[in-house]
C-alpha cells in the first residue's frame, strides 16, 4: 500500500493534477459562458449582489450556530465524545487525534479548520495524521451550518430527512477518507 505513495511518478502526477485543477476549472467556466454567449462578469456581479442579500438574512442563524459550537467545545463535550468514540475509530484504523476533525466538521468549517491547523502544527503536514485531517476536512460537509444557513435563508422550518442524509454523507466521507489515506499515505 505504501508503495503507491512513495512512487515518484505517482507523486509527480498528483502534484501536476493538484496544481492544474483550479485553473482548469476557472478556464472551463469562463469558456462555457463564452460558448453559451453568457455575459460572465455581469452574471458574476449579479450573483455577488444576491449573495450579499442572503448574507444579511442569515446572520441570526449564523450567530446561533456559532454560539452553540463555542458552548460545545468550551463545555468539554468534544473531549468526552472523542474518548467515548476512540474504540470505534481504532477498529477502522483512524487515529484518535483526527476524530475531533470528523466530529467538528458537521458543525463548523472554521472550528474544524482550527483543529486541522492545530494537528498539522503538532504532527506536521506530511504526517499521516496531518494528511488524514486535511482529507477529512475536504471529504465532509458542514451539515448543521448548511442546514441552519440555507434552510434559514429561505424560511424552511422542518428539514425532514436533511439531517439524516447530511450526517450519512459525512459518515461515508469519513470512512472513505480513512480508507483512501490508508491506501495512498498508509
Amino acid at each position: 500500500m505504501t508503495e503507491v505513495a512513495s512512487d515518484p511518478l505517482f507523486t509527480t502526477i498528483m502534484k501536476t493534477v493538484s496544481n492544474l485543477a483550479i485553473p482548469f476549472l476557472l478556464f472551463a467556466i469562463v469558456l462555457t459562458g463564452f460558448v453559451r454567449k453568457v455575459k460572465v462578469y455581469e452574471v458574476f456581479v449579479d450573483g455577488a449582489k444576491e449573495g450579499f442579500d442572503v448574507a444579511v438574512r442569515i446572520i441570526p442563524y449564523l450567530v446561533a450556530i456559532l454560539v452553540a459550537i463555542g458552548m460545545f467545545r468550551a463545555s468539554g463535550a468534544m473531549d468526552w465524545l472523542v474518548a467515548l468514540l476512540s474504540p470505534a475509530t481504532n477498529l477502522i484504523g483512524m487515529p484518535a487525534e483526527a476524530l475531533p476533525v470528523a466530529l467538528m466538521r458537521p458543525l463548523s468549517g472554521s472550528g474544524s479548520l482550527g483543529i486541522v491547523t492545530e494537528l498539522i502544527n503538532t504532527h506536521g503536514p506530511d504526517s499521516f495524521i496531518g494528511r488524514l485531517a486535511s482529507t477529512l476536512f475536504g471529504s465532509t460537509e458542514t451539515t448543521f451550518y448548511v442546514l441552519a444557513v440555507y434552510f434559514g435563508s429561505v424560511g424552511i422550518r422542518r428539514g425532514r430527512h436533511a439531517v439524516a442524509a447530511g450526517l450519512t454523507g459525512d459518515l461515508v466521507g469519513v470512512l472513505a477518507a480513512v480508507f483512501i489515506c490508508r491506501i495512498v499515505f498508509g
